[in-house]
């Protein structure tokens, strides 16, 4: 919307959101006058709750401009076939000097008082990228099925576990044979190495085993 014909022009022409669940979402315009007169302002919306804006009313002196922001509150939900059908219009009509927008009256930009007041209407477009939508189905998938993604986990844990068993019962019967052995020995030197090492052997079976116990199992 340009020209020298239009009180005011507005940057972008649309409304764009990045659209994420429960997430708020805000789109900046930039309202500019063209004229050498005030001109006010008001902003309207086919949603008013879905929608915050800030501010909805002003006056823009001269060749100066305004800018608002819309806020999109957060969405428990997507659109259908993730299109928004969401309006703004934009009302401008020129005021007497210095007038403060506190100091409108209420009839200001109804058409019915004989002011002249254009209008520019907004659409509203929601940017949802592919990959977020898809972590998001991935997200309320895995809330219908919690076994999708705790198979791996799971398979992993119990092939660690049995893995430590194993490892467990090959330190076992190994300490069992060295016991054999220490009976065949008469050597005291060997002894005294024997008992180190079954020392040693028995500190790692114990861990092993207690580890093994504390893996949780479903």
């Amino acid at each position: 919307m340009s020209g020298s014909k239009q009180l005011i022009s507005v940057h972008p022409e649309e409304l764009k959101f990045q659209f994420e669940l429960e997430k708020q979402s805000y789109c900046d315009l930039k309202v500019v006058n063209n004229t050498e007169q005030y001109v006010a302002f008001k902003v309207k919306t086919t949603s008013p709750k879905k929608y915050f804006v800030r501010p909805n009313t002003g006056v823009i002196q001269p060749w100066d401009s305004s800018v608002i922001r819309v806020t999109l509150q957060a969405q428990r939900e997507y659109p259908p076939d993730n299109q928004c059908k969401d309006k703004f219009l934009l009302q401008s009509t020129i005021v007497t000097p210095d007038t403060d927008v506190d100091e409108l009256p209420q009839d200001t930009f109804n058409k019915e008082s004989g002011r002249m007041i254009q209008e520019c209407k907004l659409r509203v477009v929601f940017n949802s990228p592919e990959s977020t939508r898809a972590i998001s189905e991935d997200d309320a998938s895995s809330k219908h099925n919690p076994d999708t993604n705790s198979n791996s986990v799971l398979q992993r844990l119990k092939e660690e576990r049995d893995a430590i068993v194993r490892q467990t019962h090959q330190l076992q019967q190994e300490l069992e044979m060295l016991k054999r052995r220490r009976y065949r020995k008469s050597d005291p030197g060997f002894s005294f190495t024997f008992a180190l090492f079954v020392a040693v052997i028995g500190i790692m079976v114990g861990f092993l085993l207690n580890l093994s116990l504390s893996t949780p199992l479903e």
